[in-house]
């Protein structure tokens, strides 16, 4: 066995990278970082697929194992992939994928397995930079290496992967892929950061990476095997030309069609007519038709784009299109908003509930519990299409994701605001740019819900053209600008700061200039959707909807909370039972009290109130009679409280028998005039006569 290791340096972390030991079938490494260690395979098949695409998969699974846990429910087995787990096999994907040949069509399975966490130190970033090692070593044509670098702002400091605690204060957090001479992928966001701040964020990652793409070069040296050859197809540079001229006065005219359906109507209908004419001449070559076909319509667009500032729908470079919003344009849901800008419409909804609904995950981190959540849904009526509906796609998870975390840095402090909060945007009509209309619809509907969000949030696609030295930067792009331009580039943010940011590229990478001129063009862009969204609703609603539950909350001492509970939870389910509340409590002594009726709130935190209360002489309670004796009666004034009322204390006269003034069950007014050593009450009815009814404490419920 011949292991071979290469180690680096990263700020104050130490990472190997180790090849020669585990999975040798395949491409393997073993990344460590402190106790974490994660195993990376890389295999691409030999015998390419007909296949118009790279048929690229990556996986990345955390197995409970890594932490020393079983795992959670009836089988105790590992199931379907979590959210967490898809993000980062999107995160492995997204700058691996760019640096395949272009006409590469073998089987490549990328698959990163978690084999020990310590909790400090992350796998999932050192996933990215394993794939990457994984495939420097095989002898796939890939054109690596990159490096996954976290970086968080903490404290105003600047760290290279964080630990998850400094994760969870940090203002900035970002996941950044980096090649030796740029950035190539981007994913993360900030507690309203300026443009300036996040672009000397990005660059401290680029830095960063450096010593891991040195250690990969190193160890590439000492193990790498013979990259196979890999030729593409020749091109008939006569026959194409041929093609592109046939097509050319067809497609420039359909490009200028600035309606998305009509535009594609007819560049399909000018294909259809190009492909025709050479299948009669040329049957065999359908392939080379269709190729040259796609590489003019690219010509056109991007020709359009970078030499006349024109785009497909006839805006500028640095136009967004019309936008339309609608406030609360449904009843029932707790917080709703319709958001449409061009041919991209979200109708995104808010739904606040109590503590019991947010999401609790059994993780290899802990028990994380979700107050906040985003889902986004694209359904395939939204593009005009027909197609199988088989489930949430790797898509809609990221989409969600990033809209979820453009919102999270304005919610409310859970202390201010304790609600679970729920936003669902459906996106009914696309053309680029929906899950940022997911963040403007989320953000609308929240503050329809009258969610008290610091600030109002924004997002914009843009996009980025490159013909050699000429840049063209396009703000709010179509769905065809970004299948046709070199990247997609996605930031959202208050007016003050950015809340995230999301970068795919499938040029070589960004360099700081470029980095910084898109950004203030974003600006630029999100200033101005913002002040449409603030003529609509310019802050949130005073007050949360009339079906949404009341939260009210309270603190009872610690040592309390077990008579609260009661044995076995029977005086905490009595009280739900009683008010039909939802009642959660946490070890802290924090209580929150939840249902549709104030009423019932109030009478639910009076007998919690009651319960903890202890009986203060001087002090005024409303009781109920439990027992008369001879000598006097029982009054109840706290849950399972009572004290005595003598008999010469129920009258400002004498008394003959108890039962002349008041029966068991009779409600009374009572004031506590003594509590002995032995916690013995003594009360008195006729002490209370004329007190203030303001004065009366009910702690009965």
């Amino acid at each position: 066995m011949n292991v071979i290791t290469e180690t680096c340096a990263v700020g104050e972390v130490q990472i190997s990278i180790e090849t020669g030991k585990l999975a040798k079938q395949s491409s393997a490494v073993v990344l460590r970082c402190g106790e974490t260690a994660v195993l990376v395979t890389a295999v691409s098949s030999k015998e390419p697929k007909d296949l118009p695409f790279l048929p690229l998969t990556c996986e990345y699974r955390e197995y409970p194992a890594a932490a020393g846990k079983i795992p959670g429910g009836y089988f105790k087995r590992e199931g379907r992939p979590t959210e967490w787990e898809t993000l980062t096999s999107r995160f492995i994907d997204r700058p691996i994928r760019p640096l395949f040949p272009k006409g590469y069509r073998s089987d490549t399975q990328v698959i990163a397995t978690v084999l020990s966490h310590d909790k400090v130190h992350e796998p999932d970033i050192l996933a990215i930079t394993g794939a990457s090692a994984a495939l420097h070593l095989s002898d796939a044509p890939w054109a690596g290496p990159i490096a996954g670098v976290r970086v968080a702002r903490v404290q105003g400091k600047l760290v290279a992967f964080p630990s998850w605690d400094q994760m969870k204060i940090a203002d900035i957090l970002l996941v950044v892929a980096a090649s030796r001479d740029a950035i190539v992928m981007v994913e993360g966001g900030g507690d309203q950061v300026p443009e300036k701040d996040m672009i000397d964020a990005l660059m401290f990652a680029h830095e960063a990476a450096q010593p891991l793409l040195a250690a990969q070069e190193r160890l590439r040296e000492r193990a790498g095997k013979a990259k196979r050859a890999h030729v593409e197809p020749a091109v008939d540079e006569a026959f194409r030309a041929e093609v592109m001229a046939a097509a050319e006065e067809d497609l420039r005219a359909a490009f200028s069609i600035t309606g998305k359906h009509e535009r594609r109507d007819a560049i399909a209908a000018a294909n259809k007519k190009v492909i025709e004419r050479f299948a009669a001449s040329h049957p065999e070559r359908g392939a080379e038709v269709l190729a040259a076909l796609g590489k003019l319509e690219k010509k056109i667009v991007r020709s359009r784009v970078i030499k006349e500032g024109r785009r497909l729908d006839g805006r500028g470079t640095r136009d967004v299109r019309p936008i339309y919003i609608e406030a609360h344009p449904f009843p029932r849901p707790h917080g709703s908003a319709l958001f449409q800008r061009g041919e991209t419409q979200a109708l995104a909804t808010v739904t606040l509930g109590t503590e019991s609904d947010a999401q609790r995950l059994d993780t290899i981190r802990g028990d994380v519990t979700r107050s906040f959540m985003l889902h986004y849904n694209f359904l395939p009526f939204c593009t005009g299409e027909a197609k199988p509906i088989r489930g949430q796609s790797r898509r809609e998870v990221g989409h969600g994701a990033l809209a979820e975390r453009a919102l999270k840095y304005v919610l409310p402090a859970q202390e201010k605001f304790p609600y679970t909060i729920r936003i669902v945007s459906e996106t009914l009509e696309s053309n680029g740019s929906s899950s940022m209309a997911a963040v403007c619809g989320g953000c609308l509907a929240m503050m329809d819900a009258g969610v008290p969000i610091k600030a109002p949030v924004a997002g914009v696609a843009m996009g980025l053209m490159q013909e050699g030295s000429e840049i063209a930067i396009l703000s709010d792009i179509l769905g065809d600008e970004d299948h046709l331009g070199d990247m997609d580039f996605k930031v959202t943010g208050t007016k003050t700061g950015i809340t995230a940011l999301q970068m795919d590229i499938k040029i070589e990478g960004l360099n700081r200039q470029v980095l910084e001129a898109a950004l203030e063009q974003a600006r630029e862009s999100r200033l101005h959707i913002l002040g449409k969204m603030l003529e609509v609703l310019a802050e949130p609603r005073a007050d949360i909807s009339k079906h949404a539950p009341r939260i009210v909350t309270m603190q009872v001492k610690v040592d309390k909370i077990r008579e609260v509970i009661g044995p076995g939870g029977k005086t905490i389910r009595a009280i739900i039972e009683q008010t039909g509340c939802v009642i959660n409590i946490e070890d802290s002594g924090r209580v929150a009290i939840a249902s549709n009726d104030i009423a019932q709130i109030e009478r639910a935190k009076r007998l919690i109130e009651g319960l903890i209360a202890e009986p203060e002489v001087g002090a005024t309670y409303h009781g109920v009679v439990k027992r008369i004796v001879d000598f006097g009666a029982f009054v109840e004034i706290l849950p399972g409280t009572d004290g005595l009322v003598h008999i010469s204390e129920l009258e400002d006269k004498r008394v003959d028998r108890v039962t002349d003034v008041v029966q068991e069950g009779d409600e009374v007014v009572v004031k506590v005039i003594n509590v002995d050593p032995t916690g013995k009450i003594r009360l008195s009815r006729r002490a209370a006569f004329g007190v203030d009814p303001s004065e009366v404490q009910n702690l009965r419920g």
